[in-house]
């Protein structure tokens, strides 16, 4: 049973009030936090929930040395019948897990996962914005917090669980996502921790994120390691690509490549519909030909935070080129739409995969 500490100091009504108005993402937090311990030969205890507060941390912690640390990306929503839900946290603790055995790091039980999620969301539902797709995004994360300096796996961890009020994580009207191609970065290699959920990898995903921008462009895609010509996927999305013929194809996954919860949930929605779903290997000059002959009708990126994003352009240095009509496809948007429709209660749900917070 997770403990409940009283906040000292919550954030009055109308201040909050003005933070969720237009909360962008990412950057408007809630006032408490979840904070669990673990030590070694003692295993989880201390399980809390507290007023939001920085941390302290002693400087030889070996999160802050030797990069122990894994996160989820997860978000609460307010149902239609006024109630709150979340989308497969079984998913998400199952995939936290497997991050945390990638990195040397203690499992955490699944339920106790579940549970901390779920106390945050109930002690902070009035921070949902009031906006139409205004949702809180649930970060939990784990991290080394013993102190020493050694090259070993840390004896003592801390799990914790943040919320932030957010509206849409791209710009409402901004249409299709332009795409710049990574030719010299790499994201992971086979062996790696490309299918784990750690700082890591989106630290090593940083320089190529800023040259997209600098080019102009929303996002980077990233090619394998070893050929420098398979699509993998983008700096922090899975992607899709959609056919002529009404079929779907997707990178596979390898352990280069994060096992999207979002991904698997469109992959079933589709074979749900009748459509043919493949996960097989897609390269830049198959991609860039198929854009070119009309092969290729649609291509959308997906994540927890961008949901179903459609994909309008792609350049790279080899050269640049548009997706069907550089816009938003029907496919994407019936995709789009049937998930959207189940996060927030409106749809039919076969999979049981709405979890409605108590």
């Amino acid at each position: 049973m997770i403990a409940s500490v009283p906040h000292p100091h919550p954030t009055p009504a109308d201040a909050r009030a003005r933070l969720i108005a237009n909360p962008g993402f990412g950057t408007v937090f809630t006032d408490h936090m979840i904070d669990i311990r673990y030590t070694e030969g003692k295993g989880w205890h201390d399980e809390r929930l507290v007023a939001r507060a920085p941390l302290t941390l002693d400087p030889a912690a070996a999160v802050l040395h030797y990069a122990q640390e894994i996160f989820e990306g997860m978000k609460a929503y307010r149902l239609a019948d006024g109630g709150f839900g979340l989308f497969r946290p079984d998913a998400n603790a199952a995939r936290f897990n497997q991050s945390a055995q990638r990195m040397a790091m203690p499992a955490l039980p699944e339920d106790l996962f579940v549970e901390a999620v779920e106390t945050l969301v109930r002690a902070d539902a009035a921070w949902f914005p009031p906006m139409d797709g205004g949702v809180l995004y649930l970060r939990p994360f784990m991290f080394a917090s013993e102190a020493f300096l050694g090259v070993r796996p840390a004896r003592e961890y801390r799990f914790m669980v943040i919320a932030s009020a957010v509206g849409a994580y791209f710009k409402a009207g901004g249409g299709a996502l332009s795409l710049w191609v990574s030719e010299h970065y790499t994201r992971a290699a086979r062996g790696g921790t490309g299918a784990a959920k750690c700082g890591g990898n989106y630290a090593g995903s940083l320089i190529a994120q800023a040259e997209a921008i600098e080019k102009g462009h929303d996002q980077v895609v990233f090619l394998d390691a070893v050929e420098n010509r398979w699509i993998e996927e983008l700096g922090g999305m899975n992607i899709f690509f959609v056919f002529a013929d009404g079929s779907l194809q997707t990178p596979p996954l390898g352990g280069t490549i994060l096992p999207g919860i979002t991904r698997d949930a469109l992959m079933t929605l589709a074979h749900d519909a009748g459509m043919t779903v493949r996960e097989a290997p897609y390269a830049l000059d198959q991609w860039r030909a198929d854009a070119h002959s009309g092969k290729l009708v649609e291509c959308f990126a997906c994540g927890t935070a961008a949901v179903v994003t459609p994909i309008g352009k792609v350049a790279a240095e080899s050269g640049d080129f548009t997706i069907g009509a550089g816009a938003l496809g029907q496919l994407t948007q019936k995709l789009r739409q049937q998930l959207v429709g189940i996060q927030h209660g409106v749809a039919p749900d076969p999979h049981n995969w709405l979890h409605r917070i108590r």
